[in-house]
């Protein structure tokens, strides 16, 4: 939030001149999306704007697609086990695997068609496996996060559902109650 508040200082704005929030609602960290999304939805209600929510596989994919739209995107999360958050896109951005959680090697299997450019926290994961023999990537770009101007445009071009942004999970949260461990209600 400080850096929020930072953010529309330099910009000299307040909450009142912006039109919508535009926030990634996953796939990612359990916690790291519950609080985004919180944050959007909250500064969306209290400056009564929408609250636009994109998946972070899109908006990794958004610069390539733009640039290129011939070729094939693969975009990777780490998420962590020899597994990742996956989505492929085609040509003109059309889904050609939709978003999931697959084993490295599953996901080095659905992306070696054509000359894909692969982008991403697992880009380099996906870079170093790829199979000899396959036409290799046309790029590999590893990033730590979507680019924000590309979040932004997204969200501009979004439609309004009207529904607040809710998180993209693709597998269930690694902690679990245990239940041997419950203590009995009075």
């Amino acid at each position: 939030m400080p850096m929020i508040a930072r953010v529309l200082d330099r910009a000299r704005l307040d909450f009142a001149a912006i039109d919508r929030i535009a926030v990634t609602v996953g796939p990612g960290s359990f916690t790291g999306l519950r609080v985004g999304i919180a944050a959007a939805r909250g500064i969306a209600l209290a400056a009564a704007k929408p609250a636009i929510g994109l998946s972070t596989l899109a908006a990794f994919a958004a610069p390539f697609i733009a640039a290129d739209d011939t070729l094939p995107v693969v975009v990777a999360i780490n998420a962590r086990h020899d597994h990742v958050y996956l989505h492929v896109f085609g040509p003109g951005g059309r889904t050609l695997v939709a978003p999931r959680l697959v084993p490295l090697r599953e996901a080095l299997r659905v992306s070696t068609t054509g000359a894909p450019r692969i982008t991403g926290t697992a880009a380099n994961m996906l870079a170093v496996l790829w199979p000899a023999g396959e036409r290799v990537p046309t790029s590999v770009e590893q990033r730590n996060a979507p680019n924000i101007d590309w979040v932004a445009r997204l969200g501009a071009a979004a439609t309004d559902t009207g529904v607040p942004p809710k998180p993209l999970y693709l597998r269930a949260p690694d902690a679990q109650p245990q239940e041997a461990a419950q203590l009995a209600r009075r």
